[in-house]
């Protein structure tokens, strides 16, 4: 696959049809994952963590991390000792990102200095968090206004450092809302506008240095996440998306791209990525029936694996990025296919 091909989203120039991933590796050696992500994905390498190694590298101890008044433990558990006493006013600690958290990411972005194509970074979004700070029993609102200010401090303080240690590669920054699964459910203790603003708000920190997009590994209702505002959006193949055709046609003639999570990681694979195949090429048949751009749902698309890998071994993890390669590459052939057919 040629790696100088792209279309440009904002001041970030994605490449067609690249293969990426969702965070979490199995490895216990942090340059074992750098080395992992650089070699199978190098059109758009995705900043590893390692949990397996580090527990506080997992979603939400590394986004907890830092918050005046909550307790992250060494095996990633968190507590608040005086839920009313948050601030979301308080300053956010370890703002250079030089604790055990962010360990992985700092390798990263050190060994991509290099680079002139882009890279990936993900952080847990606003909602997730909120959520979390809920369950260990902060107010609602107070629990949502202390989140959507620690992620967006912390995107910037992400952003910042990777200006430092890389400071000439394009960056995507994508938000990983796993608390949105299914929707508004009666446990998502925010209205519409309430999960548009938080998200909008998290995606505004890391306008104009990044590509911004939102991940959500299940369905939900994804015209709310597109009236947030993010350029790309990361869901899994058969996430009842068909629903939202008409906002995700509009998103992707406005240039949005769609990083599809085409590779199961939570059942058995084959040798060869023909069921995978079937199911992404099943899904765009249904949105072109519903009236979306076939040429846009191809130009404008990324592969992924469905979620992150932590749960699995490193052979494994190699399985699906393989898949996800193959995959990567027909998409490819076919934009290229296009292009060559309209004399482009």
């Amino acid at each position: 696959m040629s790696t100088g091909e792209g279309i440009a989203a904002g001041a970030t120039e994605l490449p067609l049809g690249a293969p990426t991933s969702v965070g979490s590796l199995p490895h216990t050696d942090r340059r074992a994952a750098v080395d992992f992500v650089l070699e199978r994905t190098p059109e758009l390498p995705a900043a590893p963590t390692v949990p397996a190694l580090e527990p506080l590298e997992q979603m939400i101890p590394q986004a907890a991390w830092g918050i005046a008044g909550v307790h992250v433990a060494d095996d990633g558990t968190l507590s608040v000792a005086d839920p009313a006493a948050l601030d979301p006013h308080a300053p956010l600690g370890d703002r250079d990102l030089g604790g055990r958290p962010f360990a992985t990411w700092r390798l990263f972005l050190d060994r991509v200095a290099g680079r002139t194509g882009p890279v990936k970074l993900q952080l847990t979004g606003p909602l997730t968090l909120g959520l979390t700070l809920v369950q260990a029993g902060v107010p609602a609102d107070l629990a949502f206004a202390v989140a959507g200010t620690a992620v967006s401090t912390r995107a910037r303080d992400l952003l910042a450092l990777a200006a430092t240690r890389a400071p000439d590669v394009p960056l995507v920054l994508v938000y990983d809302e796993p608390g949105l699964v299914g929707g508004l459910r009666p446990e998502v203790p925010l209205g519409a506008d309430g999960v548009i603003d938080l998200l909008s708000g998290a995606l505004a920190a890391a306008e104009g240095r990044a590509l911004t997009g939102v991940h959500c590994c299940g369905p939900t209702d994804w015209r709310l996440l597109l009236q947030a505002g993010p350029q790309l959006l990361s869901l899994p193949v058969g996430a009842e998306v068909t629903g939202s055709a008409g906002a995700l046609g509009a998103f992707l003639e406005r240039g949005g791209w769609v990083a599809w999570g085409a590779v199961a990681t939570n059942e058995p694979l084959g040798e060869q990525p023909s069921r995978s195949w079937r199911q992404l090429s099943s899904q765009w048949c249904e949105l072109v029936q519903s009236g979306c751009d076939p040429v846009l749902l191809r130009r404008q698309a990324l592969v992924t694996p469905v979620c992150g890998l932590a749960l699995h071994d490193v052979t494994q993890a190699e399985h699906v990025f393989n898949l996800t390669r193959r995959l990567a590459e027909k998409i490819h052939d076919q934009v290229m296919g296009i292009r060559l057919s309209v004399g482009a």
